[in-house]
């Protein structure tokens, strides 16, 4: 029998992680059985206990590492309120409505993350609140908390938004509803912007 080492070991689980969540996010996590998830990693169901206790956990981890991904992607824009209008930009964006598997975990899971367990709850409200409050320093650096709730609310329109865009027939409609969603979002953010 062969012995991998601990650099291996942690090398697979993330691999396991990071496919795990591009289908959880393409088929959802009711859709996305222990086998499949293991095949999309190149790897046997045997596999998945050396790595995770179930499949809960790793809902969870895969979760927390596709917001941990997109808080890395949101740092990548411009500093301050440009960068934020950026984001709102390219989070309603086209591209980004028609890639679920590579965009937003929360638009893509979040009917369902709501069904999970409280670790997998927890787990969400930890990331999407370090996502949150790192765009809530953008708009308000000298006091980030007083803008939290502000960010979480125009989180949830951009999130909303995006998930009728995508669920709506109609293409020219669903591109409507992006490009009306970017405005309410930078509407609400000079609103909510200190000196408004």
């Amino acid at each position: 029998m062969v012995r991998y080492g601990r650099e291996h070991k942690q090398a697979t689980r993330q691999r396991i992680i990071e496919t795990a969540g591009r289908r959880l996010k393409r088929d959802g996590i009711d859709g996305s059985g222990v086998a499949t998830l293991m095949k999309d990693a190149g790897l046997t169901n045997g596999a998945f206990y050396a790595h995770f206790e179930s499949k809960e956990d790793l809902v969870a981890t895969a979760v927390t590492d596709q917001l941990s991904a997109q808080r890395e992607w949101f740092a990548s824009f411009a500093p301050g309120r440009e960068g934020i209008d950026q984001i709102v930009r390219a989070y309603l964006s086209p591209e980004h409505r028609d890639n679920p598997e590579d965009g937003c975990a929360s638009a893509a899971l979040l009917e369902e993350i709501g069904r999970c367990a409280d670790p997998t709850k927890q787990a969400y409200t930890d990331s999407v609140v370090a996502l949150v409050d790192d765009i809530a320093a953008r708009l308000a650096p000298h006091d980030p908390p007083s803008a939290r709730t502000a960010v979480l609310g125009v989180f949830a329109l951009m999130i909303g938004t995006l998930q009728l865009s995508r669920a709506l027939a109609d293409r020219q409609l669903a591109d409507d509803v992006l490009e009306q969603g970017v405005r309410n979002a930078l509407t609400v953010l000079d609103a909510t912007s200190p000196g408004s």
